[in-house]
């Protein structure tokens, strides 16, 4: 009787262990099951591009999101504007309400051009935000020699401020961006410009207008309109940035836009679907931050 017992303790004690061993099992697969299900529905593919050279950085944290090629020495084309725009705030953004002279070298430049002339009366600060609308050539050698003296000493400071936003592989000889040997910058470097300058209010004002008003002193004004489609689109929280072509740069655009607080910018360099990319790496950043 005793030796029956301890056989069906015995008994029941294996099939508990054996009960055991198969949850744990099934629970182990589950696992591995469920698991990979979960992380294949958390990976987010990154857009493809036909771009030379792209950086999407998260302007909030400075993290690359996505980069091909992003230290690659590129020509900037007018994406160099938007250096401007930042070393004319640091270095004169107490005295932007002056009066700018227009000289006839700056009236000279090739397009495109803002509109300026010689012995028209217009603040510092109207010159900047028609330069950024305008994409204006004119305009920004105005900026360069009323906030450095001359268009290669403003080069200089441009380069400083770029390597104190960041930039690491950047030269910058002019204001404007037309094509001149030696000057270059690289998609990385950019996108942390454009992360750095996004920080300040003045920046963020004169990067995300659709229109507007040239107010000259001395004659009527004039309304003038982004050359910037991805601003002109509404993209939604679209605020900046820049756009550039020239034949050695191809186009480029460097967009950006805020959406329940997180900032995204996205560097495209000689890009041919710049306007549509933009959107889809912008959408790709706000998803991996969950916003969208």
């Amino acid at each position: 009787m005793i030796q029956k017992v301890r056989y069906m303790i015995s008994l029941t004690t294996n099939v508990c262990i054996v009960w055991k061993r198969l949850i744990l099992m099934i629970a182990f697969i589950g696992a591995i099951i469920f698991g990979t299900s979960v992380s294949h529905a958390a990976y987010i593919a990154p857009p493809s591009t036909v771009g030379e050279a792209v950086v999407l950085i998260d302007a909030d944290t400075k993290e690359i999101l996505f980069a091909k090629n992003p230290d690659k020495w590129m020509h900037p084309a007018s994406t160099t504007k938007m250096v401007t725009l930042l070393t004319a705030l640091e270095l004169k953004g107490t005295q932007l309400d002056e009066l700018a002279t227009i000289s006839s070298y700056a009236t000279s430049m090739e397009e495109s051009n803002l509109g300026v002339r010689v012995g028209d009366q217009i603040t510092l600060e109207a010159v900047l935000e028609g330069m950024m609308v305008a994409s204006g050539n004119d305009a920004a050698v105005v900026v360069a020699e009323n906030v450095s003296g001359s268009v290669e000493k403003f080069g200089k400071d441009m380069t400083r401020i770029a390597a104190k936003a960041g930039a690491k592989n950047s030269v910058f000889l002019n204001p404007h961006g037309l094509t001149q040997m030696g000057h270059h910058s690289t998609a990385r470097d950019l996108a942390m410009i454009a992360a750095y300058g996004m920080k300040y209010q003045m920046f963020r004002d004169k990067v995300a207008n659709d229109y507007y008003k040239v107010p000259y002193q001395n004659r009527a004004p004039v309304t003038i309109r982004t050359t910037n489609h991805f601003i002109r689109n509404k993209y939604p929280g679209a605020n900046g940035l820049k756009t550039g072509f020239t034949n050695a740069a191809g186009e480029c655009l460097i967009a950006s836009a805020t959406r329940n607080g997180h900032t995204m910018i996205v560097v495209m360099l000689n890009d041919d679907n710049r306007w549509e990319e933009a959107v889809q790496f912008l959408d790709y950043g706000f998803k991996l931050r969950g916003v969208i």
